[in-house]
């Protein structure tokens, strides 16, 4: 459902978006099945130790919530939604991520072969999850459950860089960190590799 942005609102929506109160179920491929028994989260690759955590142990770590504006690339965005879930940083405090001097770039890694990519620094960032809850429910399937990446803005923060939705992974399972960047699923389709939503770059080297 569409909705008519206020003034304060309207600062919020970037060019070429317009407001949902909903929050559309969008993927590519079919939703897999739910198996927490046997769920493993790997990290790998440009850190000080590989790390494999099972749902129970995921599910242990300290949460940390946050108030985001989500904003896909098929242009709607939703404002104020409400995310809990692990941060890399967190991760990095706890020593169970450390990051070595090689790193620059991390891949997600998600059921059914999926990936998205984003620089080191971005999923460091305040406005980076791996997240459980959604508006204070554990995710649904349709959604990513058990975790997903969610990037979005946290209003105000001009110093955080905002990405379309795309740039987080639903059904997570592993992140790699790599020297060097590697293209996900939708930027080898011919999406930008950045996706910074005030930039509008949504497609490789041409506007939609």
């Amino acid at each position: 459902m569409f909705a008519a942005p206020n003034e304060e609102e309207k600062k919020r929506i970037p060019p070429g978006q317009y407001l949902t109160t909903r929050f559309p179920v969008l993927h590519y491929g079919p939703i897999p099945e739910l198996d927490l028994e046997n769920w493993k989260f790997r990290v790998w690759g440009e850190v000080e130790k590989p790390l494999i955590l099972t749902w129970d142990e995921f599910a242990a770590l300290p949460r940390t919530k946050l108030t985001m504006d989500l904003h896909c690339v098929t242009k709607w965005s939703k404002l104020e939604t409400t995310w809990e879930g692990v941060s890399l940083q967190t991760l990095k405090e706890l020593g169970l991520v450390v990051p070595t001097e090689k790193a620059g770039f991390v891949i997600q890694h998600a059921e059914f072969g999926y990936t998205a990519n984003l620089p080191l620094d971005v999923m460091f960032g305040e406005n980076f999850l791996l997240a459980t809850h959604y508006e204070d429910e554990p995710i649904s399937l349709e959604h990513g459950a058990p975790l997903r990446g969610v990037c979005g803005a946290i209003p105000g923060r001009d110093d955080l860089k905002d990405v379309y939705l795309w740039k987080g992974a639903k059904w997570l399972r592993g992140l790699e960190f790599r020297a060097s960047d590697l293209p996900g699923f939708w930027e080898r389709a011919g999406y930008h590799n950045e996706g910074d939503v005030w930039l509008e770059e949504r497609l490789q080297d041409r506007a939609w």
